[in-house]
C-alpha cells in the first residue's frame, strides 16, 4: 500500500544517504537520529501518547522504518484518518509475530528451572537417605564395639564420624527444605505471571497462550472458536469524576459480572486497561455476538453506586467486536477483525456488539 505523501520520507532520507564519504556519514548518522527522535517527539505529542519503553519501541520502529509491518500499520492508520491512541498501538503488540515466540521462550526457562529443582531434591533426598543408612550402620558397630577390651581410639574415632555424618545429614535435610520452598515460589511465580492483580482475572499473557492452544484444539476436532474484546464506554470520565481508585472498583464489578456470566462455558480474561477479552468454545461469530450482546444489556440494565461517597456511578456500558477464529488460519486475522469491529461498535454511538 502506498504511504501517505511525506510519511516516512523525511527519516528515510536521512537514514539511508546516497554514498556517504567517510568524513561525512557521522554527522549525517547522528542527524539522521535527531531528525528520528524530533520526529518520535512530535508523534507522542501530536496523539497524546504515554511516554512509555512499549509505546517508544513501537513508534520508532514504526517512523524509522525498522518495522515494514509497523510502518504499513501506520501508514494505513492515516490514510483512513483513524485515531491512533494508547489502545491502537497496545493492538499493534497484539499482531507482534515475535511476542508468542519470547512467551514460549520464558515457558522453556521455568520449565527448565523447574527441573533443575526437582533432580536437586531427588540427589539431597538420595544422599539424606544413604547418610542415614551409613549412621545407624555405625550405630550398631559401636555398640557391639563398646567392650571393657576395645580400643579406646577406635570408638573415639568412630564416634566423630557419627557426629560429622548426623552434621552432612542435618545440611542436607535443610537444603532439601530449601529446595522445596523453591519449588512452591517458582509455582507461585508461574501462577501470579497469568494473573491480573487488580481484578485477579487471567492477564494477556494468559490469554495469549490459552488462544494458541484452543485454537489449534479447535481445527483438529473441526469446531468453532470465537473471541470479542469488550471495552468499557467512556472509563476516562468514570476516572475523571470519581478518582483512579474508583475507577479500579468499577473494572473490578465488571470482571465480577463477566465471571457470573461466563460460568464454565468460555475464558474470560482482562487485556489491559477498560478491555476484557472472551474465547468462546464451540460457538461460531453470530452465536457469540448473541451470548455477548445478552451480557451487554444485562450490565446497561445495572446501576453502579460508588460506596465509598454514596453517588452513583450510573450505567456502565461496554462495546464488543467479535471475530471467528477459525474462519482464517492466520490467529492475528482474528485479533485484526475483533479489533476493527470493537472500534465500528464505538463509532457508532457505544453500547452495542459488532462483528469483524
Amino acid at each position: 500500500m502506498p504511504f501517505p505523501s511525506g510519511f516516512l520520507s523525511r527519516s528515510a532520507r536521512a537514514i539511508a544517504p546516497r554514498a556517504p564519504t567517510a568524513s561525512a556519514a557521522p554527522s549525517r548518522a547522528a542527524e539522521a537520529r535527531r531528525l528520528l527522535i524530533e520526529r518520535i517527539s512530535d508523534f507522542i505529542t501530536k496523539h497524546d501518547l504515554a511516554v512509555t519503553a512499549h509505546n517508544l519501541a513501537t513508534i520508532c520502529g514504526g517512523l524509522s522504518g525498522a518495522s515494514p509491518e509497523l510502518a504499513e500499520a501506520f501508514a494505513q492508520r492515516e490514510i483512513a484518518g483513524e485515531p491512533i491512541d494508547q489502545r491502537w498501538l497496545d493492538t499493534l503488540a497484539r499482531l507482534d509475530p515475535d511476542g508468542h515466540a519470547r512467551l514460549a521462550e520464558l515457558e522453556t526457562l521455568m520449565d527448565k528451572l523447574e527441573y533443575a529443582l526437582m533432580r536437586f531434591a531427588q540427589t539431597a533426598r538420595s544422599g539424606q537417605t544413604e547418610t542415614s543408612d551409613h549412621r545407624d550402620a555405625i550405630g550398631i558397630q559401636l555398640a557391639a564395639m563398646a567392650e571393657p577390651n576395645d580400643i579406646a581410639q577406635v570408638l573415639d574415632l568412630s564416634r566423630a564420624m557419627m557426629a560429622r555424618i548426623e552434621q552432612v545429614e542435618a545440611a542436607m535435610a535443610r537444603s532439601e527444605a530449601e529446595t522445596e520452598r523453591l519449588r512452591q515460589n517458582l509455582a507461585m511465580a508461574r501462577m501470579e505471571a497469568d494473573v491480573d492483580h487488580l481484578t485477579r482475572l487471567p492477564n494477556r499473557r494468559a490469554f495469549e497462550r490459552r488462544l494458541m492452544s484452543a485454537a489449534a484444539e479447535a481445527r483438529t476436532k473441526g469446531e468453532p472458536l470465537s473471541l470479542a474484546f469488550c471495552d468499557l464506554d467512556h472509563f476516562k470520565l468514570i476516572n475523571d469524576r470519581h478518582g483512579h481508585e474508583a475507577g479500579d472498583r468499577v473494572l473490578c464489578a465488571m470482571a465480577a459480572s463477566l465471571i457470573e456470566y461466563a460460568g464454565d462455558s468460555f475464558f474470560v480474561a482482562r487485556h489491559g486497561g477498560e478491555e476484557f477479552v472472551l474465547l468462546f468454545y464451540g460457538l461460531d461469530k453470530e452465536a457469540a455476538r448473541q451470548r455477548v450482546d445478552g451480557m451487554r444489556a444485562a450490565q446497561a440494565a445495572r446501576q453502579l453506586l460508588n460506596r465509598e461517597n454514596g453517588q452513583p456511578f450510573g450505567r456502565i456500558t461496554f462495546s464488543s467486536g467479535i471475530a471467528e477464529v477459525t474462519e482464517d488460519p492466520d490467529i492475528r486475522s482474528a485479533l485484526t477483525r475483533a479489533d476493527a469491529a470493537l472500534y465500528r461498535a464505538k463509532q457508532e454511538g457505544r453500547n452495542r456488539v459488532m462483528v469483524g
